[in-house]
């Protein structure tokens, strides 16, 4: 240590950083030796508990699926930590700090509450990282940041990860709402609201606002040959008589159908199906098959199902309208959001495409697929589960013609497809000749919709998929 000035004075003091030195001026006379520093202990670091933040949509407890990380092992911010699965999606969680971790709280398929640890972390107390409570205020800034960082004389609470994430998307933290402590904005919140922006409801002419999702075509597997009718097999259970009976909590996407079945139910339900004469279009979708194959997606059916649906809903908007609760108010979305439901592992879910009104046959393609690869490892996000209008259930895949389908609440209309049959059908001319015929049925909300506005949506989504030539004079 060294002591760049000394001062002509009875006693001198040195103050830099944690070290003070008191040393008397007449120790300088004597040559003895003396202790003329006193250093303070070498400061070690500080557990941090990694609470599980509030993930939204009313989550309370989620289900911890896998951890990505064990104890002794190096984060930094935004590593990711663990899966966990909600009732409603899996969220991955990361990392808010950089250090090291001591103690996992919990274990593969235990039950995390949102607000309680979830990992303790030991950073370096000497970096000055605040707690996970702690909140660090806005820096000196200038007018012009002032403003864009204060709502109504308050500042905006952040942590430096949060911010970090707010510039590198170029996101106003004052655009942002808050959900955490004291309207602190979280990293979900900044996620969220990049989610927004591709758009769950977007004004009426949404062309200029939408940001079309960068995907990478070559990253998507290219669609396999198509192979003969399988034969179904049937699963291999357990014996009956072998064990014990076995209770089970219901959890994950179990859970959710629970209370969203409940909900449907309290729905008037009406019921309206049809069959659909898809020949032109088999055609032309074995004249596409290739080209998609080309760009690296598989195109099916399904696309052209739900752009036919997106122009018939341009016809019939109370069809893409959701009710209030007391029946007193209906509100016509924007956007058609159509969901496309999935029988995946973790039970059925139901992810959908955003935004049809201005996508191609081609880019629900590519959306579709991402959605399936996506449900198939069971990494959906909440953006992609919430927010639909609309819904078509595929129940063909697996087989049958004719469904019931049960409405999702807040929507007002379902369809379920049925299976692709080849049958006998007669031609203008009274020939027979082999037809590829699809079945549908309808599901609507009969408080608002009536029979008659279900046929002629079903009509207009009919003559779109036999005639599939007419759908370009409505493409946009």
């Amino acid at each position: 240590v060294c002591i760049h000035r000394v001062r002509s004075c009875s006693s001198i003091r040195f103050i830099k950083s944690k070290y003070v030195c008191v040393f008397d001026k007449s120790a300088l006379k004597f040559s003895h030796q003396q202790r003329l520093f006193r250093t303070s202990a070498v400061s070690c670091g500080q557990i941090v508990q990694f609470k599980l933040s509030d993930i939204g949509e009313g989550i309370t407890e989620v289900t911890v699926k896998e951890w990505y990380i064990k104890e002794g092992d190096s984060v930094s911010q935004f590593d990711s930590i663990c899966e966990v699965q909600s009732d409603k999606a899996s969220v991955t969680i990361t990392s808010r700090y950089d250090g090291v971790i001591r103690k996992l709280h919990y274990s593969i398929d235990d039950i995390a509450f949102v607000g309680k640890p979830l990992v303790d972390i030991e950073i370096d107390a000497s970096k000055g990282v605040a707690s996970e409570e702690d909140v660090v205020e806005t820096p000196p800034m200038s007018h012009e940041e002032h403003t864009h960082q204060e709502i109504k004389g308050h500042k905006t609470l952040a942590t430096p990860a949060v911010r970090r994430l707010a510039m590198e998307n170029n996101i106003k933290l004052s655009e942002v709402v808050g959900t955490g402590k004291d309207n602190r904005i979280l990293k979900e919140d900044i996620l969220n609201y990049l989610a927004k922006q591709t758009g769950a409801i977007l004004p009426p002419s949404p062309k200029a606002e939408i940001v079309a999702p960068q995907r990478k075509a070559e990253a998507v597997p290219a669609a396999p040959k198509d192979k003969a009718r399988k034969i179904p097999v049937p699963a291999s259970r357990p014996i009956a008589f072998a064990g014990k009976d076995k209770t089970e909590p219901v959890t994950g996407f179990q859970k959710a159908m629970v209370k969203t079945m409940s909900a449907a139910l309290k729905i008037p339900h009406f019921g309206y199906s049809d069959e659909i004469d898809l020949t032109q279009l088999v055609q032309l979708r074995e004249e596409l098959k290739p080209l998609a194959e080309i760009r690296g997606v598989k195109l099916s059916f399904m696309p052209f199902f739900i752009k036919a649906a997106s122009l018939g809903l341009l016809q019939y908007p109370i069809l893409n309208a959701s009710l209030d609760e007391n029946c007193q108010n209906v509100t016509y979305k924007a956007s058609h959001n159509i969901g496309v439901a999935m029988d995946t592992e973790q039970g059925l879910i139901v992810p959908n495409v955003k935004n049809v009104q201005v996508c191609s046959v081609f880019d629900i393609a590519v959306e579709l697929n991402r959605l399936q690869s996506l449900g198939s490892a069971g990494q959906l996000g909440t953006s992609d589960l919430t927010g639909g209008t609309f819904t078509l259930s595929n129940i063909g895949t697996i087989g049958g013609t004719y469904a019931k389908p049960v409405i999702l609440p807040p929507e007002v209309a379902i369809g379920a497809l049925g299976k692709i049959q080849v049958l006998p059908r007669f031609n203008s001319k009274g020939e027979v000749f082999k037809a590829q015929i699809m079945n549908v049925s309808w599901s609507a909300d009969h408080r608002i919709i009536d029979g008659a506005t279900m046929a002629r949506f079903s009509n207009l989504w009919k003559s779109y998929l036999e005639s599939p030539a007419s759908m370009l004079l409505d493409l946009k």
